[in-house]
């Protein structure tokens, strides 16, 4: 059969590349490998029967903070949002932790000397956030709001622990900012990666970091049913290997890395374009566990009981640290991790009285060494007696990644490291990213911008390209 865009791979992107064209009456196809859609949004009985848990992302700031997202009813296909009581604890060796609150005012307080540096830093962010979020979350261009977007480059080009330090005097509040950060899988020596505790920061105050309820599958599922209602159609348990095998259609979009592309698509590139795909870097990979839980861990520190996303690292010296040497290949005793506790705000995620704990660290590409116990320890650190409540432990390594979304190259779950040079120009230098040389081939993929996060905004600039073509 014909059709007028055919999507391959049905991640985030994929699917909102997919609706944005069927919101245009277009007809079209979506072909995903596994029996399931979703790419990094999908949830399974990964350690016990009753336990629920996400097999990739888990917390969604960018799933409300995303301005495409913002524009789709998928309250009515099922989805609802569940906010934990605060977004974000950092616990300390000393049984204190510093916590991210939706209040910028009373999050600031907390911070002692650094009061009025955090609302320095923040709070023009915030004030100007719907501004600057079609601007960050988008391709290299003239912005909307130059100001806001100037002021907002002015703190984010530094590299973060950079900014900590010329911000904030107390060690605790740098701590916190490079924890922001880090979810960048990058050195915070490197530049630009203050950009990343920026606006995780200043999501946290403007949406908050949700769940989905019932697991991070269920926005896949309201995106696939929208999309169906739309009239769009989706195949799965179909493979692409070339495009050959594709079915006839005017425009092809790959919801894929430069690799996949080049394995099905290569010996149609031109030369140049070619080699620019084969020099893309991919970043660091990850390191994963999941736990069945017989209680809530117990933090010595009582805000960490009320957050939804814990950040594990007790300064910015062993923060920035354990970035660099997944950078470097090597391995931290300590490495930062970022840890999730849905249950205790989602009882559709395990039995009662029971619960689960989602978590993960930063490891070398293609990394297969185990970090359990390193992470466990990790835990253990903040909570004496995490290990007493485990039932049941799944983790996932490097390989495991690739072997579950073959967009996770080498346990790169960011689609290529998001340095300063790859941010704008992935996955090659072009005025516009998303299309090829091939006409009628584009990637919508986290390999181009904005990156990395479930935000759809890949795949809706890339289908916005395919509409400026005027292809139908």
């Amino acid at each position: 059969m014909s059709y007028d865009a055919v999507i391959v791979g049905s991640g985030p992107n994929g699917l909102a590349a997919a609706i944005t064209l069927a919101r245009e009456g277009l007809r079209v196809l979506v072909l995903e490998a596994r029996e399931t859609i979703g790419g990094g949004l999908r949830s399974a009985e990964l350690t016990l029967p009753g336990f629920q848990h996400d097999v990739c992302s888990a917390v969604h700031p960018l799933g409300l903070g995303s301005p495409f997202f913002k524009e789709l009813p998928l309250d009515r296909y099922g989805l609802g949002w569940i906010q934990p009581h605060l977004p974000l604890a950092h616990p300390f060796d000393d049984g204190t932790a510093l916590t991210l609150y939706r209040d910028v005012r009373r999050t600031a307080e907390q911070f002692g000397a650094d009061q009025a540096s955090y609302q320095r830093l923040y709070d023009p962010l915030l004030a100007n956030w719907e501004k600057l979020a079609p601007a960050i979350l988008g391709p290299l261009r003239m912005p909307g709001s130059p100001l806001a977007m100037a002021q907002f480059g002015l703190h984010a080009l530094w590299p973060a622990k950079q900014l900590a330090g010329r911000s904030f005097s107390e060690p605790q509040t740098q701590a916190l900012f490079a924890g922001l950060a880090a979810h960048s899988i990058l050195p915070l020596e490197k530049p630009a990666t203050a950009a990343f505790g920026l606006v995780l920061g200043t999501l946290a105050h403007a949406v908050g970091w949700p769940l989905a309820r019932g697991g991070s599958g269920s926005i896949a599922a309201a995106l696939g049913a929208y999309l169906t209602d739309l009239g769009g159609e989706i195949a799965t348990g179909h493979e692409v290997h070339s495009l050959e095998g594709l079915p006839t259609a005017r425009v092809i979009v790959l919801d894929l890395t430069p690799r996949q592309v080049l394995a099905i698509a290569g010996d149609k590139l031109p030369s140049g374009y070619h080699r620019q795909l084969a020099r893309y870097r991919y970043g660091p990979g990850v390191f994963k566990m999941d736990w069945a839980l017989d209680g809530p861990i117990p933090w010595q520190a009582e805000l960490c009981r009320s957050a939804g996303t814990v950040h594990l690292g007790a300064s910015i010296e062993d923060i920035c640290t354990s970035e660099r040497l997944a950078w470097e290949d090597g391995y931290a005793e300590r490495p930062y991790t970022i840890l999730v506790q849905p249950s205790l705000f989602d009882a559709t995620r395990a039995p009662a009285g029971k619960h689960t704990a989602w978590a993960y660290c930063h490891v070398p590409h293609g990394s297969t060494r185990d970090m359990s116990a390193a992470i466990e320890d990790q835990v253990e650190r903040f909570a004496p007696g995490f290990r007493d409540l485990i039932l049941s432990r799944h983790a996932m390594n490097t390989h495991d990644f690739e072997r579950y979304n073959a967009n996770y190259i080498g346990g790169d779950i960011n689609g290529g490291a998001q340095t300063l040079r790859q941010l704008y120009t992935r996955p090659a230098m072009r005025l516009d990213p998303y299309s090829t040389p091939l006409r009628g081939i584009y990637i919508c993929s986290s390999s181009t911008p904005p990156g990395g996060g479930v935000h759809g905004m890949c795949g809706y600039h890339a289908a916005q390209s395919v509409l400026t073509e005027r292809f139908f």
